[in-house]
């Protein structure tokens, strides 16, 4: 992963503004937009959005209270995740883009976004060794700006279409993966197919 956000340049810092609560699991509702993907291990993976998610079948949601099921972002390559210190509700001001998959993360971190153009630039910035704690030491790269899309003024925002998930662009992106990874296909190796930037 590569990992921002401490405006004390440390890697221990955070901002002035309070601690976010973790938030490492949501309830699924049948209207979320879901899309299964796979069903091997446990869990139904899919995509819901952009975001690889690990969940109950629909057939759950019969059985509880809310007619929802529990679900959780998994942290495949391009994703967004709040770093935190040791306490679940620490998050503040420090993120990270995933570079690959890390299961030891799904269901500790929060998801809060995902790069659906541009992770090839996520992929090329320098990464550290394990012996370091994945630290990259003095020449590392520096992200001196990064923005959300949806926190852009609006004439500042790129244009880029996503594809839905379960519409034919996307399951074709769905297919060719599959073919491409074979028995050792996974949620993780499925990027939304976009258009625009």
């Amino acid at each position: 992963m590569a990992q921002t956000g401490d405006p004390q340049g440390t890697g221990a810092g955070g901002s002035e503004l309070p601690d976010l609560k973790g938030e490492f699991t949501f309830r699924r509702g049948r209207d979320s937009g879901f899309v299964p993907v796979e069903n091997s291990g446990p869990g139904l993976r899919g995509i819901m959005g952009s975001i690889p998610v690990v969940t109950q079948p629909d057939a759950q949601m019969f059985v509880t209270a809310d007619f929802k099921t529990s679900a959780q972002g998994l942290f495949c390559p391009g994703v967004a995740g709040m770093a935190r210190a040791g306490s679940p509700d620490s998050a503040n001001s420090q993120f990270y883009l995933m570079m690959g998959q890390n299961d030891n993360l799904n269901g500790a971190y929060t998801v809060f976004g995902r790069v659906v153009q541009g992770l090839d630039v996520v992929s090329a910035l320098k990464a550290g060794n394990d012996a370091n704690d994945g630290a990259v030491g003095p020449d590392a790269d520096v992200m001196t700006r990064a923005r959300l899309a949806s926190a852009m003024p609006e004439a500042e925002r790129p244009t880029i279409r996503v594809a839905v998930p379960g519409s034919a662009p996307f399951n074709a992106a769905v297919e060719a993966a599959r073919a491409a990874k074979g028995a050792s296909f996974s949620i993780c190796d499925v990027q939304p197919p976009v258009q625009g930037g």
